[in-house]
């Protein structure tokens, strides 16, 4: 607050983010992502082991577009929450490296790893 007691409006779009930032907020946006996939992945998979009318259900559904984006959408999740979660562990035990630079440079292979795995998923998932 201001001295006159007034709230300072803050715009998060004119920000200008740290690496970190970036990496940190995706990191936890993956993982939320992926715990909410859970509950349809279990399902996918019961409904595909009941037989091969229930496989072939399954195989046809995700062939369709809207799965597939969904499937890109989760190897992204995977891949940067894999990348960050080894980066945060490496930083934790002091062997990543001290400083901005540092942190700024693994921040950012964080974040390419995880367009990496979303570039590889759509790469394998289009026919």
């Amino acid at each position: 607050m201001r001295r006159g007691g007034r709230p300072v409006f803050l715009d998060l779009r004119a920000m200008r983010w740290p690496p970190g930032a970036i990496a940190s907020i995706l990191h936890r946006a993956s993982g939320l992502l992926l715990f909410l996939a859970i509950p349809l992945a279990l399902w996918v998979l019961g409904h595909s082991l009941e037989g091969p009318e229930g496989f072939a259900q399954v195989r046809a559904a995700l062939a369709s577009w809207p799965a597939r984006l969904a499937l890109a959408a989760l190897a992204w999740a995977l891949a940067h929450h894999l990348a960050a979660g080894v980066r945060f562990l490496l930083m934790d035990a002091g062997l990543l490296g001290h400083g901005v630079r540092a942190g700024r440079a693994s921040a950012w292979v964080a974040v390419a790893a995880g367009a990496a795995g979303l570039l590889a998923a759509a790469w394998g998932l289009v026919p």
